[in-house]
């Protein structure tokens, strides 16, 4: 979430950044905001202090053997007023607050300024594109041709989106878990971390998922809790209200399974196990300094390429522009393997 007082100070550099991204938000509506309830403090403050200075006048009052109660009705009166301050600028530091978490984060100045997904400059691509003499099988039949994965059970179990992975296809999932784990904790020197699989309203709000984007969570309200659309979300807030004292950065890699309704998905691509409700994933994240972040951000992109190096395939690195921007991220890398029978690019890691 943006600072108030970095807005209200860099006002018209946070307009074009939200121009930039197409960010349907009015910062000049969250200034007046912000206005209104610096002066309703003023006023405040301004009332509170001639409330003391009043009643501190009741004592010399009675001491003179005057009156006090005309005094002392007004100092009743200011009470009034200040609690009735008080509870406008609890409704307006609730309105803040809410306006503050829909402002998506600042475009790093090295992000390239572009409107959507077709302004993605292409950083660097690894491996050719494969020629066949046959035509190649998408890998949803290629899977139940194999036995990898049955869509048609699962679905009975917890409706689509729920893939089930049988026999080998079940053994190739964990193996990839273990590989991609080993990697970067044996040469890439990450912790590995096992979170909750389950956040509370904090932790969400805290990375962004809420409350911007709570259509695409699954709840337990019974608990409040939220089951994970990612291993950012507990891996980010492991240290959250904490100074940390030992030496940066800190890397982390976890394995986690991720839920998320996907219900912006309608009219995109949803077959086979493209936009499932229900996926795992291996997450990488970094504790560092603001002064090392980019340089560190570049190595973590190195570590996730280097996963589909050693496997082989085909992929490129593009960098999003301000208009294809996450909500969250200042900037960003996805990494895109190449799919033959779809004849196109697949997302699949972003970092």
């Amino acid at each position: 979430m943006l600072d108030i007082r970095f807005i209200r100070d860099h006002g018209d550099a946070v307009k074009t950044a939200m121009a930039n991204r197409n960010a349907d938000t009015d910062i000049d509506a969250v200034l007046a905001l912000d206005d209104r309830r610096r002066a309703i403090l003023a006023e405040a403050e301004e009332l509170k202090a001639e409330r003391n200075r009043v009643s501190k006048s009741i004592g010399q009052m009675i001491k003179e053997g005057g009156d006090p109660e005309a005094v002392k009705a007004q100092v009743r009166e200011m009470g009034d007023k200040i609690s009735a301050f008080d509870e406008q600028l609890r409704e307006i530091d609730a309105q803040l607050r809410e306006s503050l978490l829909y402002i998506p984060n600042m475009p790093s100045e090295s992000t390239p300024v572009g409107k959507d997904e077709n302004d993605n400059p292409v950083v660097r691509t690894f491996g050719e594109k494969k020629s066949f003499d046959f035509e190649p099988q998408a890998h949803w039949d290629l899977g139940e041709a194999l036995g990898l994965f049955d869509f048609e059970r699962g679905a009975k179990i917890a409706g689509s989106g729920f893939p089930l992975f049988t026999g080998k296809g079940a053994r190739l999932e964990r193996a990839l878990i273990q590989f991609m784990l080993d990697l970067h904790t044996e040469e890439h020197g990450y912790t590995e971390i096992a979170p909750p699989f389950l956040c509370n309203e904090t932790a969400m709000t805290g990375t962004g998922q809420l409350p911007k984007f709570a259509e695409d969570m699954y709840t337990i309200p019974v608990d409040g809790l939220y089951p994970i659309p990612t291993a950012e979300v507990p891996v980010t807030n492991l240290y959250g209200n904490e100074i940390l004292d030992q030496a940066l950065p800190i890397l982390h890699a976890a394995y986690t399974p991720c839920f998320r309704r996907e219900a912006g998905a309608a009219g995109k691509d949803t077959r086979g196990l493209l936009r499932v409700h229900q996926f795992d994933k291996v997450e990488l994240v970094k504790f560092t300094t603001p002064e090392t972040s980019a340089e560190e951000h570049e190595k973590l992109t190195a570590d996730a390429e280097k996963v589909l190096q050693k496997l082989g395939l085909h992929y490129r690195t593009i960098e999003l522009c301000t208009g294809d921007l996450g909500f969250s991220a200042a900037k960003c890398y996805d990494i895109e393997l190449w799919a033959p029978a779809q004849d196109k690019w697949l997302e699949v890691s972003s970092c």
